[in-house]
């Protein structure tokens, strides 16, 4: 483990963590970082996706998408429970999607620049 995993990997649980707790907190407590949802949504799966495609440089960024997708839809399910108080939308969903390939799609170039400083 090099010097960047050691700081991207928990930089990226620490990310996970936040961005689920809140997506689930009450929406009148939950932190609010622009005017609108989606661009909430959008922030927070690019930065996700960004630092998976960094630090876990061996895993492929399709794997980390799927499992980043799968994420997003867990949040929206969890949204989905009444006592929760919180919308799921499928909209979200789909918010989170297209972020996950953008920033997958940067931190693949990102990777293809690095290896070739390295090299």
């Amino acid at each position: 483990m090099d010097a960047i995993d050691r700081i991207l990997k928990p930089l990226f649980w620490a990310a996970l963590i936040f961005a689920y707790v809140a997506a689930i907190v009450p929406a009148a407590d939950a932190p609010r970082i622009a005017s609108s949802d989606k661009v909430e949504h959008m922030i927070a799966f690019f930065t996700l996706a960004l630092l998976a495609a960094l630090a876990w440089r061996g895993v492929a960024v399709w794997r980390a998408g799927l499992m980043l997708a799968g994420f997003g839809a867990l949040i929206e399910v969890t949204q989905a429970i009444p006592i929760l108080r919180r919308d799921a939308s499928a909209a979200d969903f789909l918010a989170d999607c297209g972020a996950i390939l953008v920033g997958l799609a940067f931190g693949w170039l990102l990777r293809k620049g690095f290896a070739r400083l390295r090299a």
